[in-house]
């Protein structure tokens, strides 16, 4: 299964850069694991928070197969533990998911073209977070779920 992390705009903070980067060579190990950054907008200053969502959501959407099984990292999504995660991510490979696309959208969050294309919305937690840190979250969780099912030692529980 190749698993996809789909995020707008790149990094720009150093220590959550190398952070993305570890855990995206350590998912490699377990999976075909692609970090997609998509370009942030310009000459958006004066654009309201819907014209951004939509514009970010053409550019989303370009990056999606139909047969992409779409998830939204998204605050009114479902909450995982590690442990049910690593479980959903089981299914996935089970029910013969080919490419697993997590998203995580812009400050706005997302448009509504692509709340329709999604199949599964979740959330990381109910507080809030820099949607760059959520990256780092993300990555961490889903090298946690590898781990998990390889029944490998980095998850203590």
């Amino acid at each position: 299964m190749k698993i996809q992390l789909i995020v707008v705009s790149k990094t720009d903070i150093p220590y959550l850069q190398q952070g993305i980067d570890e855990y995206s060579s350590r998912l490699r190990h377990y999976c075909d694991f692609d970090l997609v950054v998509i370009p942030a907008l310009k000459n958006m200053g004066k654009a309201t928070s819907t014209e951004v969502k939509e514009r970010e959501g053409v550019l989303i959407l370009k990056h999606l197969e139909r047969a992409d099984t779409v998830v939204l990292l998204d605050e009114h999504g479902k909450e995982y533990s590690s442990v049910a995660f690593a479980d959903y991510i089981q299914k996935q490979m089970n029910v013969g998911t080919r490419t697993l696309a997590f998203v995580v959208g812009g400050a706005f969050g997302f448009s509504p073209a692509v709340y329709a294309a999604a199949h599964h919305k979740i959330s990381l937690s109910q507080m809030t977070f820099n949607h760059q840190m959520v990256r780092l979250f993300f990555a961490e969780q889903l090298y946690r779920a590898f781990t998990i099912l390889h029944h490998e030692k980095y998850h203590n529980e």
